[in-house]
C-alpha cells in the first residue's frame, strides 16, 4: 500500500489524481491533500476522502475552515507554505504528487526529493528553475522522479523500449492551442477569453495561456533536457492537433516509438503512481472500430517565439530558467488583466531574460532571489 500526498489537489491534476486513487484503493491510499486559497473545495475533498492531513497554504482561509471542522472528521489541518514541505518530507508519506502550478511548487518538491520520496512530478517549473540541482539531489537521496506531464510521461514509457545510448532524439507533441493556423494580423486581436478556450485539454488558466503561446512547450523542452539528460538538439517539437500521440522517441536505427491514448491526464498520473506496475485504468480507450486520422506539422516559430526562448534557456542553463519562468508567470497574469497583449508575452519575457545577470552555477538561494527580481522587472515592463 502506497501512502500518497497530493499537493495541489483542487487543481485539474489533483482532481484527476483523486479519481485514480479512488479507483485503486487496494494499492493506493490518500495521505494528504492541499490547496492554496480554495478552502471550500479542500473541505469538500476532506469530507469525501478523509485524508490524514489537509494543508491550506494561504492561512487567510483558516477561520472559514475552522468554522466547518465538523465536516473534516479526523483529518489534521495545517496552514502555511511550510506545512507543504513538512508533509512532503513526512516519513509516513511514500509518494508525493507535485500538482502545484508554478514556482510555488518548488520548495515542497525539493523537500520530497531531498527526503528520497517517489515523486510524481506535475510541477514542470521545478526542473525549469532548478533542473541540475534537483536531479543531483535525487541521485544523492535515492528519490525516484516520475513525470506526470502527458508528454514527459509518454517519453518515459517509450524509453523503456531501448537503452539510453540508443536514443537519437525525442519528439514532444503540441496541440497547437486555439491559434494554430492564425495569421500575424489575427494575433493582434487575441483576447484572454479566446486564449482560455483550449480545443483539447481542460486545464487551469495559467497552463491554458501557456499552451496558447506555446510557452508550455518551451518549458517542457527545458524540463526534458534535465529529466532525460539530453542535449537541446535532441529535443524536437511537432504540432499534433488531435492530442492522441503524446510524444515519441526516435532511436538510432530509425525506429520511432510513440505512446498513444485519448487526452486524459488520469492515464499518465496512474502510471506514475503505480510504476513499475501497469494495472486496469480509469481513462477512456482508443476505438479501433472507427476511422480517425493523425496529423503532424512543424510549429510556426515566427508566430510562437516562445519556443526559441525554450531552446535558448535549455542550452544556457544556469539562472536562465528561473528568470524565464518568473517573467512568464507575471506576464500571463498581466495578459489576463489586459495589461499586456498576447504577442507581448514572449517579447516581455525575452527582455527580462536579456536584462538579468547570468550565473552558470547558481545556488537554490540565488535562484529564489532571481525569481523575485524577474517578477518585479515584469511588473514594470511596458
Amino acid at each position: 500500500m502506497k501512502h500518497v500526498a497530493v499537493l495541489g489537489s483542487t487543481g485539474s491534476i489533483g482532481i484527476s489524481c483523486l479519481d485514480v486513487l479512488a479507483a485503486h484503493a487496494d494499492k493506493l491510499t490518500l495521505a494528504a491533500v492541499s490547496a492554496h486559497r480554495k478552502w471550500e473545495s479542500l473541505v469538500d475533498q476532506v469530507g469525501r476522502y478523509s485524508p490524514r492531513w489537509a494543508v491550506l497554504s494561504d492561512p487567510s482561509g483558516r477561520e472559514h475552515v475552522e468554522r466547518m471542522t465538523s465536516a473534516t472528521g479526523t483529518t489534521e489541518w495545517r496552514y502555511g507554505a511550510d506545512a507543504l514541505v513538512e508533509i512532503a518530507r513526512h516519513p509516513d508519506v511514500d509518494v508525493v504528487v507535485t500538482g502545484i502550478v508554478g514556482f510555488a511548487g518548488l520548495h515542497s518538491t525539493w523537500g520530497a526529493v531531498e527526503s528520497g520520496k517517489q515523486v510524481a512530478l506535475a510541477n514542470k517549473e521545478t526542473l525549469v528553475v532548478a533542473g541540475p540541482l534537483i536531479m543531483e539531489l535525487a541521485r544523492s537521496s535515492g528519490a525516484v522522479i516520475l513525470p506526470v506531464d502527458s508528454e514527459h510521461n509518454a517519453i518515459f514509457q517509450c524509453l523503456r523500449s531501448g537503452e539510453r545510448k540508443e536514443v537519437r532524439r525525442i519528439i514532444l507533441t503540441a496541440s497547437g492551442g486555439p491559434f494554430r493556423g492564425w495569421s500575424r494580423e489575427q494575433f493582434d486581436e487575441i483576447t484572454p477569453e479566446r486564449a482560455l478556450a483550449h480545443p483539447t485539454w481542460d486545464m487551469g488558466p495559467k497552463i491554458t495561456i501557456d499552451s496558447a503561446t506555446m510557452m508550455n512547450k518551451a518549458l517542457e523542452i527545458i524540463e526534458a533536457k534535465w529529466l532525460f539528460d539530453l542535449a537541446p538538439e535532441q529535443i524536437e517539437v511537432v504540432v499534433h492537433p488531435q492530442s492522441i500521440v503524446h510524444s515519441m522517441v526516435e532511436f538510432v536505427d530509425g525506429s520511432v516509438v510513440a505512446q498513444l491514448s485519448p487526452p486524459d491526464m488520469r492515464l499518465p498520473i496512474q502510471y506514475a503512481l503505480t510504476y513499475p506496475e501497469r494495472c486496469e485504468g480509469v481513462s477512456p480507450r482508443l476505438s479501433w472500430s472507427e476511422t480517425w486520422e493523425l496529423n503532424f506539422q512543424p510549429p510556426n516559430r515566427e508566430l510562437f517565439p516562445a519556443l526559441d526562448l525554450g531552446y535558448e534557456v535549455a542550452r544556457r542553463g544556469g539562472t536562465c530558467g528561473a528568470v524565464l519562468n518568473a517573467a512568464n508567470e507575471v506576464a500571463v497574469e498581466r495578459f489576463l488583466r489586459r495589461e499586456l497583449k498576447f504577442n507581448e508575452i514572449p517579447q516581455a519575457c525575452r527582455a527580462v531574460l536579456n536584462a538579468h545577470e547570468f550565473d552558470p552555477s547558481p545556488t537554490l538561494d540565488r535562484l529564489c532571489r532571481l525569481d523575485e527580481w524577474a517578477r518585479k522587472e515584469m511588473i514594470q515592463w511596458n
